[in-house]
């Protein structure tokens, strides 16, 4: 799920109860979280890009990277992969989220990028795919309620029934932010030249179509 900028001027509580509205309740992804830990370990778990501006991580995008961390220090996720290509900041999403997540302690060893996607669809089918051609076998979607809810349903049809999910809770991420500043990273290596952003290479249309998982690129990490 690709954010407007206009998203940037909500105070993070608010931006919290707003996803947590649109999305599963929070007994349903407490009770996949159980579910989860039970079936764990996964070999990798998936994370979903956000846009990086303004040389700061936004909300959205923070609580990936803590979600993606907590999963992964209480031995639910072996591995995480970090999933988006430069699409609306010259930035690739996947390697900024990456250095998030090795500044917040996730081992580099552990930690893959995928940037090759440019809508959530993609995110969730090149992971699997780049996962799956890496030797990974058990896999699953980790995200925003609002996000994996989303998704799921393409998962399942498209991708694979097999994909876990693990909607993040919220009380857990509270807790997480309250313990932790931005860490500092070197955002400038994950800058792309020649950079053009989506919506100057597509038309709403195309877009709309990427959106829905219409234009994959089926050929990928083969």
């Amino acid at each position: 799920m690709r954010f407007s900028p206009a998203f940037k001027w909500l105070a993070p509580a608010v931006l919290l109860t707003f996803l947590n509205a649109c999305s599963f309740s929070s007994k349903s992804s407490l009770r996949q979280l159980k579910k989860a830990a039970g079936e764990s370990p996964y070999d990798m778990i998936v994370v979903p890009g956000v846009p990086f501006e303004d040389s700061t991580w936004s909300q959205v995008m923070k609580i990936r990277v803590l979600w993606s961390k907590y999963l992964y220090d209480r031995g639910i996720a072996k591995n995480v992969m970090y999933s988006g290509s430069a699409v609306y900041t010259p930035y690739y999403e996947a390697q900024i989220m990456a250095m998030y997540g090795e500044a917040l302690g996730i081992p580099k060893d552990n930690i893959y990028t995928e940037t090759k996607a440019e809508h959530s669809t993609e995110n969730i089918y090149y992971s699997y795919k780049k996962a799956k051609k890496l030797g990974f076998k058990r896999i699953a979607l980790a995200s925003d309620p609002f996000q994996t809810k989303m998704l799921r349903r393409f998962t399942r049809k498209i991708v694979s029934r097999e994909v876990g999910m693990l909607p993040m809770v919220f009380d857990t991420i509270r807790a997480m932010e309250s313990r932790i500043t931005e860490p500092a990273i070197d955002f400038h290596r994950a800058f792309k030249t020649a950079f053009i952003p989506l919506p100057e290479r597509e038309t709403f249309w195309q877009r709309f179509k990427g959106t829905q998982g219409k234009r994959l690129d089926k050929t990928a990490y083969e």
